[in-house]
C-alpha cells in the first residue's frame, strides 16, 4: 500500500473531479505568492473563481454541482494537500452554500443570491467573529449593528475578525444585531462602499496566505437578510466536515513531503537514502495509518449524514473533525522529527505545515465538545 492508495477523489463525478483539480492547481500556483505576501493575491483570487468550484456543493437543479457531504470531503481534502490557506477559502464558500440548500437555512431570495454568486464564480464567506465576542459558536450578542435605512434595505456598522481570504471575498453574510436585540444575517457586498479591509493578520502563526483579515463595516448597504439562525443540523454538518477535511489534506502533505524526503536524502554516513533507515520507516508508518484511520472515520461520517441528514449524524461528525485535526497534528509533527533540521528551513514545506496544521485545533468543535457530544450520543442521553 503507497501513501497515495484510497484517493480522496475517488468518490467524485468527473466534472467534480475537474473543477477540484483546476482548484487544486490554483492553490499550488499561488500558495507560496500568497504566504510571502501574507495576504490572497489579486492572481489567486481569478484563479480561484476561475476554477469553478464555487459550483461544487450548489444543488443540480440550481446549475451546481450538487455534491453531497462524503463528495464535499474528499474534495476538500485535495485542496488542503494543495495548500491550507486558499483552501479554506473555497471550504468556507462551500459549507456555507451547502448547508444553505440543503437544510434550507435561508429564505428563498437569498438562497437564490448565493446561487447566482456561485454560478458567477463568485465567493462568499460568513462573519461573525468580534474582537469582544470572539467565536459566536459560544453565544452573546454581536457589537456589529444593523440598522434599517429609509429605502427600505439595512445598513451594516461594526468589526468582524478572522475573515478568511477578505480581500478574495465578493459577497459575506454577516451577523449583527437589530434594533430589537436579534442577531440578523445580512448579505454585504465586500466590494461596495462602506467596506473596509484592514491588513490584521500580517505575522499570523499558520494560514498566512488566507489573509484572514478583519473587516471593517461602517454603513456598508445589505439589500438582503434572515433571521437569526435556526440551529439547523446542516450548518455544523457542512462546517465541522469543511474544517475536519482540509487539515486532514495538510497531514496527507506532509506525510508525501517527507515520504519524497526520504528517497532523496542520502548521508554520507550511510551512504544510502535515510528511506532505508526502520526508524524512518517506523515513523512513516505511523504518520499513514493515523492519517488513513482519520479518513475512513470522517468517510463513515459523512456517508450517514448523506443517508439520513438530520441531528443524529451532528455528533458523529463532530468527532470526525476532533480526530483529523489532532491527526494532522501529530502527522506534522512526527514528519518534523523524523527529517530533522532541514524540516526548519524553506527548503522542505514542513515547518509550514506543521504551522497551518496547528490551526484545526481553533475551529469548533473543540476536542472536549466534540468528544462529549459523541460520548453523549452514544450513551443515549
Amino acid at each position: 500500500m503507497t501513501a497515495s492508495t484510497l484517493s480522496p477523489t475517488a468518490d467524485l463525478t468527473a466534472e467534480q473531479q475537474a473543477v477540484t483539480g483546476r482548484a487544486a492547481q490554483a492553490i499550488a500556483q499561488y500558495a507560496d505568492e500568497c504566504e510571502a505576501t501574507q495576504d490572497v493575491t489579486g492572481g489567486a483570487a481569478e484563479a480561484l473563481r476561475r476554477s469553478g468550484y464555487a459550483r461544487l456543493t450548489l444543488p443540480a437543479a440550481e446549475g451546481g454541482l450538487g455534491a453531497s457531504l462524503t463528495q464535499f470531503a474528499a474534495a476538500q481534502a485535495t485542496l488542503g494537500e494543495a495548500g491550507a490557506g486558499l483552501a479554506l477559502i473555497l471550504a468556507m464558500h462551500g459549507h456555507i452554500v451547502g448547508a444553505a440548500f440543503g437544510g434550507r437555512t435561508l429564505p428563498d431570495e437569498l438562497l437564490n443570491a448565493l446561487a447566482d454568486a456561485s454560478l458567477a464564480g463568485k465567493l462568499l464567506n460568513a462573519l461573525a467573529s468580534e474582537p469582544e465576542l470572539g467565536s459566536p459558536s459560544r453565544g452573546g450578542l454581536p457589537r456589529t449593528a444593523a440598522t434599517s435605512d429609509p429605502a427600505g434595505g439595512w445598513q451594516i456598522s461594526g468589526r468582524k475578525t478572522w475573515a478568511t481570504g477578505a480581500r478574495a471575498l465578493d459577497f459575506a453574510l454577516v451577523n449583527a444585531a437589530t434594533p430589537d436585540g436579534q442577531v440578523g444575517r445580512f448579505l454585504v457586498d465586500l466590494k461596495g462602499a462602506g467596506v473596509t479591509i484592514e491588513p490584521t493578520w500580517t505575522g499570523a502563526l499558520a494560514l498566512r496566505g488566507s489573509g484572514s483579515h478583519d473587516v471593517v463595516f461602517d454603513g456598508a448597504a445589505a439589500r438582503l437578510h434572515a433571521p437569526p439562525s435556526s440551529g439547523h443540523p446542516a450548518s455544523a454538518a457542512w462546517f465541522w466536515t469543511a474544517i475536519a477535511a482540509t487539515y486532514l489534506g495538510v497531514g496527507f502533505a506532509a506525510l508525501h513531503a517527507l515520504t519524497a524526503y526520504a528517497h532523496q536524502r542520502t548521508p554520507t554516513a550511510l551512504g544510502a537514502p535515510i528511506a532505508t533507515l526502520p526508524r524512518v520507516q517506523e515513523n512513516i508508518g505511523r504518520i499513514a495509518a493515523d492519517l488513513h484511520a482519520a479518513r475512513a472515520f470522517l468517510h463513515a461520517a459523512t456517508q450517514q449524514w448523506d443517508a439520513q441528514p438530520d441531528g443524529a449524524a451532528v455528533p458523529l461528525i463532530g468527532a470526525a473533525k476532533a480526530y483529523a485535526t489532532n491527526a494532522a497534528v501529530s502527522a506534522t509533527d512526527l514528519a518534523v522529527r523524523t527529517a530533522g533540521g532541514a524540516a526548519l528551513t524553506p527548503a522542505l514545506p514542513l515547518e509550514r505545515l506543521l504551522r497551518d496544521a496547528r490551526a484545526g485545533l481553533t475551529h469548533p468543535p473543540s476536542d472536549e465538545a466534540a468528544y462529549t457530544a459523541y460520548g453523549l450520543s452514544l450513551l443515549g442521553s
